[in-house]
């Protein structure tokens, strides 16, 4: 057996082998964009598929160890990123890649303009913690840019009713997902800074996905809350959530409900301060007595040394005085705390249970009284259909129009319709209104 020439010769397996090689050499690892399609995912746990653009397509692979990272299931038509390195399939020689990682296109478009708009701002200054407002010391109302029916309200409402239930709550509705939402987020913000009647804002909603958030983090957004004069806390999304608001905002709160927890001081503890400082006052009033008591015992010794009646006297008409002073000044101080305990304990009767069952068993004999009366009028209704179906009825039933002079011709079970029915010497039954009349066939015409 000869040879073309003298050059090296290889086997086919050989040559895939090495441009196999080659290729996983130069593309060790590659950011590639494209369409799924013919997608297999078979009982191996690998998958298989193509990724494609309008002019060409290539084959690809994911192994099972890979593919139990990707957060979400792939499938013919979806538009994606991954990173891959080439390589070459040598039993058949076909050129394919090795997927690593994947997401969805567009979930990578929207993390690129992420950073993009966060390394904007940032760059800015609106990160900057010098614009960053505190929170008022005593807060008394809580204005809420959110979904009137979304979860964020009602968490935000269910934590300050529990912790502190004399805290004002005023809504700004905004859609908080969707094209339209940034436009009402901002105009919210905007309309809280112009009536200026809350003591803090707090901006958010629940959990989602990334486009689910993505109003969050317009540049729009952003801006209006660095130009707020009303100090704002971002509540987006879950703890492991986070947007551009999230670093723009005075204060950024895991969660809705950490964000009411922010803003609301706990009753029990402003319960017991009080408490500390009743006992406070009354050891102050005690020392006073005592330090009073040890004044008048001075005084008396030394009216005793001088022995001046008149100025006995004196001091007797000062010392009476100074007590008058001092149970006038202990009463009064008494008088405001009783007051201020009657005030706290009318607005802990106001949230009593009993008084909110009370309610509720008030609206629910309201809605039982509706519910009668309305079943009372369907039956009414009912009952009126029935009586105009009834008539309907009779007006069509046989045994009213025999009530009108017809009868019916019968032989056996059988109606007679026409005189072909019928043969002579035949016996029929006539039905009339009243009863049945027997009769025979004498000729038939």
């Amino acid at each position: 057996m000869s040879y073309l020439g003298q050059e090296k010769v290889y086997s086919v397996s050989r040559l895939n082998r090495e441009i196999r090689t080659l290729l996983e050499k130069g593309f060790a690892s590659i950011q590639l964009t494209g369409e799924i399609s013919n997608f297999v995912a078979p009982a191996s746990g690998h998958w298989y598929f193509s990724l494609k653009d309008d002019k060409a397509q290539v084959k690809a692979a994911m192994w099972r160890g890979n593919n139990r990272y990707c957060q979400y299931q792939p499938k013919n038509g979806d538009q994606v990123v991954v990173q891959a390195r080439v390589s070459v399939y040598e039993p058949r020689g076909d050129y394919q890649i090795i997927v690593e990682q994947m997401a969805p296109a567009g979930e990578g478009l929207l993390k690129q303009q992420f950073e993009a708009l966060k390394m904007q701002l940032a760059a800015e200054g609106l990160f900057s913690a010098q614009h960053k407002k505190p929170l008022p010391n005593n807060i008394a109302k809580v204005g809420v840019v959110t979904s009137a029916t979304g979860a964020a309200i009602k968490d935000i409402l269910t934590v300050l009713k529990r912790r502190a239930p004399q805290l004002e709550v005023v809504l700004y509705p905004a859609l908080v997902q969707g094209d339209e939402a940034q436009h009402h987020i901002c105009k919210q913000i905007n309309l809280a800074n112009q009536r200026n009647e809350v003591d803090v804002l707090i901006v958010g909603r629940g959990g989602g996905s990334l486009e689910d958030l993505w109003c969050f983090n317009e540049q729009s957004v952003a801006r209006a809350i660095f130009a707020s004069q009303l100090p704002i806390i971002s509540a987006v999304g879950h703890e492991i959530d986070t947007t551009i608001s999230d670093y723009v905002a005075d204060i950024r709160a895991a969660t809705p409900s950490a964000a009411a927890e922010l803003v609301s001081p706990d009753s029990n503890v402003l319960k017991q301060r009080s408490q500390q400082l009743t006992q406070q006052l009354r050891q102050t009033f005690s020392r006073l007595m005592v330090n009073s008591a040890n004044r008048l015992a001075n005084l008396e010794t030394r009216l005793q040394l001088q022995h001046p009646k008149n100025q006995l006297l004196q001091q007797e008409q000062r010392i009476d005085e100074l007590q008058q002073r001092l149970t006038r000044a202990f009463n009064a101080t008494q008088q405001q705390r009783h007051s201020r305990f009657a005030l706290l304990e009318q607005r802990f009767a106001r949230l009593h249970p009993e008084q909110q069952i009370a309610q509720k068993r008030q609206k629910l004999e309201q809605l039982s009284d509706k519910l009668i009366s309305l079943n009372q009028e369907n039956l009414n209704r009912q009952h009126h259909q029935l009586a105009v179906l009834s008539a309907r009825l009779d007006g069509v039933s046989p045994l009213a129009v025999l009530s009108r002079g017809y009868s019916i011709a019968k032989q056996g079970d059988k109606v007679i319709k026409s005189v072909a029915d019928i043969n002579e010497r035949q016996e029929l039954v006539t039905q009339l209104a009243d009863g049945e009349i027997k009769s025979r066939v004498i000729f038939v015409r």
